[in-house]
């Protein structure tokens, strides 16, 4: 938006970018002294190896190219993946150009009626063959979008002439959603009178929700109309500064105007959504001007603003949330016209999208003698013997497994109400509970529970009446850790975990696993091969479904690998099995209804338990599962009995996902299992996309447990 028309939300939508750069600032000042030192790319080894991969995969480096640069000279595979990156700030393929002018065609200016006259606003860019992407400030409402069209190829030709512009409406009554946060608006494009649609005739952006597409001090560009002058590009003088959760801050050339640009990597595959300039401010966060005095809104120009970096919103962050937004089959169905990479292709409806609220704080683990053993990200556990350095939320494992503990579960208090006393809420954890405190992680999961209660206006529930087995202790006892890890785990700790985990594999279960949750998440049929061995750098088709997730969902391929390793465990070994579940039926009650609420491993167990250890008359009044492999014929086919037949036990069901937990890449369940009572695809916090407190704080998931829980007996 020009800054005549500043509006106060772009008001605060600027005061919240430099408030977040001020925040950043220790991180970034780390990058920087990397920088300095030599560091090309500080950023993490996971993420290298994503973008490494990607761009040898997807052709961004010419393969030739890649191998005579890394045979030049003796590398380690760090120095190999980083030169790999090097040689795109050096050297393009021929299709960088056409390429480039590809996706410009996709960039047009919005203009708005004000008082008679067009005046141009913003610009947007085409995301399907009939849905834009711009700012929400640019675009608040639908209202405003009517007030507005856009106009195509308002560019100069090849011959330096005006090229002749080409007009489009908006059709917000077909699509409109936004959101203030992440500052984007999604909205429809009205046909041309022909009937063609804007992407027919223009092109459009392929989003992914990948990602490996940028690493830190890598090229960006912007394509835009910087203060409603002809289409202009910021090109090959700019970098990725820094990334934080949702936004990314880059150094590039923008003006005013540019807000709703797309930012693009050297590939042009989009990677942000341009939303403003981020000014520089003082301790008390007001705005400076270049000569360091304080800037005066309504007599200082724009163009005095001290500004420090640009700030665009993650495609990643706004995937995500599209993908969980409240849309009836109809719109969501024009999602699904972004492409297979964008995530949003669901057989349901998602449900509906709340506040961001802050997570339950983790349960501090009670760690037993004896080294530590892997925990879900959100809860690391410190190795037993110091790891070569590794992404902060990167999960650690030991080398041998803890003394054997005597640690058991908790059974609820007889005063419970619920069914006339006759119904008992019991918690089936998942992975990675070893050496915790089950009272502690009790009132971890009752508060989750509580927190969506809470926001759903009803009543909560008292730990105490909770039932919680707990076989966490005894899985990791049985398996053993399947012996240690190999040396190399210190300095490759994903790939080296991932080759001993499958080499042990009783039935290649581990592979089913990851190949096919790797496919689910929409790795392409070639994704898997390698199209360049260059040394060690780039391993076989295992080690590219591990990236492929890791990459789709964020989540470090470490725990990914873990996870898989303890689904595959307990699946292919009847001693693990029978162990498992034997524990959790001596810990459960053996009369009266269950509301029985899974999580991940515990969905698998769960599923068995409900099919062949429940006592006769027992049954399952609500079943809820959350962050499930359930969707994956890898875990469906090792059930017993195998198959997707439901069992008779279970009244309802009730399933949670989220589209960036790795572990529940096979959801929605629907699709596999057929109708369920109730499918939820929510929005858990990036970095606790597989946590159950996240999953239980969601009003939809928590009212559907008190629902059944307070339900008359029959």
């Amino acid at each position: 938006m020009l800054p005549s028309n500043e509006s106060p939300e772009e008001q605060d939508q600027q005061t919240a970018a430099a408030r977040r750069y001020r925040e950043a600032s220790a991180e970034r000042k780390e990058i920087e002294k990397q920088l300095a030192a030599g560091v090309r790319y500080p950023d993490s080894p996971e993420r290298i190896a994503s973008r490494a991969n990607r761009l040898l995969e997807r052709g961004g480096v010419p393969p030739t190219a890649a191998v005579g640069s890394v045979h030049a000279e003796a590398m380690d595979v760090p120095e190999t993946l980083e030169r790999v990156i090097g040689l795109t700030k050096d050297l393009q393929p021929w299709s960088f150009l056409p390429r480039g002018a590809r996706a410009a065609a996709t960039v047009a200016r919005i203009s708005i009626l004000r008082n008679g006259l067009e005046r141009p606003h913003g610009t947007g860019f085409l995301v399907s063959p009939r849905l834009m992407l711009t700012n929400h400030h640019v675009l608040p409402d639908a209202a405003t979008a009517r007030r507005c069209f856009l106009e195509f190829n308002a560019q100069v030709t090849i011959d330096n002439a005006s090229d002749a512009a080409i007009r489009f409406a908006f059709d917000p009554d077909t699509f409109f959603t936004a959101d203030s946060h992440l500052d984007y608006a999604l909205v429809a494009v009205t046909p041309a009178s022909d009937g063609s649609l804007a992407g027919e005739r223009f092109g459009w952006n392929q989003l992914s929700i990948q990602q490996g597409k940028l690493v830190q001090n890598e090229p960006v560009n912007v394509i835009g109309h910087p203060m409603g002058r002809l289409k202009e590009i910021a090109l090959r003088d700019n970098a990725l500064v820094q990334r934080l959760d949702d936004f990314l801050h880059y150094r590039t050339d923008t003006e005013p105007g540019n807000s709703g640009s797309p930012v693009y990597n050297d590939q042009w595959e989009v990677v942000a959504l341009h939303h403003m300039g981020v000014p520089n401010t003082d301790a008390q966060g007001r705005i400076l001007r270049k000569d360091g005095q304080l800037w005066r809104r309504g007599i200082d120009s724009d163009d005095t603003i001290d500004y420090v970096s640009n700030e665009g919103a993650r495609i990643s962050s706004i995937l995500k949330h599209l993908a969980a937004s409240p849309l009836d089959p109809g719109r969501r169905a024009l999602l699904a016209e972004m492409g297979p990479e964008s995530g949003l292709r669901q057989d349901v409806a998602a449900g509906p999208v709340e506040t961001p609220v802050a997570p339950v704080a983790p349960v501090a683990p009670v760690v037993p003698a004896g080294p530590a053993v892997p925990v879900a990200p959100a809860v690391p556990v410190a190795p037993a013997v110091a790891p070569a350095p590794a992404s902060a939320s990167a999960p650690q494992e030991a080398a041998t497994a803890p003394a054997p503990s005597a640690t058991r579960g908790l059974k609820g208090s007889p005063n419970a109400l619920w069914g006339a006393g006759k119904r008992h809420l019991v918690f089936l954890h998942g992975r990675s509970q070893q050496g915790k405190d089950p009272e502690l992680l009790r009132r971890g999961w009752t508060g989750g529970l509580n927190h969506g209660l809470t926001r759903a206006g009803l009543r909560t529930v008292d730990p105490e009446h909770v039932w919680f087995p707990f076989y966490g202790d005894r899985i990791v006892e049985v398996i053993g850790q399947h012996e240690a890890l190999p040396a190399s785990y210190a300095d490759a700790p994903a790939a080296a975990a991932l080759e001993a985990f499958a080499a042990r594999s009783a039935e290649g279960t581990y592979e089913q696993l990851l190949m096919e949750a790797a496919v689910l998440a929409g790795m392409p049929p070639n994704g898997q091969d390698t199209a360049e061995n260059i040394g060690s750098a780039l391993i076989g088709s295992l080690q590219g479904a591990l990236s492929w997730l890791s990459a789709k969902t964020d989540v470090d391929a470490l725990a990914i690998a873990t996870i898989f390793r303890d689904v595959d465990a307990y699946l292919g070994d009847p001693r693990v099995r029978g162990e498992v579940l034997d524990r959790v039926f001596e810990e459960i009650p053996h009369e009266g209804e269950l509301v029985l609420v899974t999580h991940s491993l515990g969905t698998v167990v769960g599923m068995d338990l409900v099919a062949n250890r429940l006592l006769p008359g027992m049954k399952v009044t609500l079943l809820v599962t959350a962050g499930s492999p359930l969707g994956m014929n890898a875990v469906t086919s090792r059930l017993a009995p195998p198959g997707t037949n439901r069992p008779g036990t279970v009244t309802e069901w009730v399933n949670a996902w989220c589209p960036t937990d790795a572990v529940a890449i096979g959801c929605p369940l629907e699709r596999v299992w057929g109708k369920l009572t109730e499918e939820h695809a929510v929005v858990n916090a990036s970095d606790r996309a597989h946590s159950i407190e996240e999953y239980l704080a969601h009003p939809e998931v928590a009212g559907a447990i008190d629902r059944f829980l307070t339900k008359p007996a029959v």
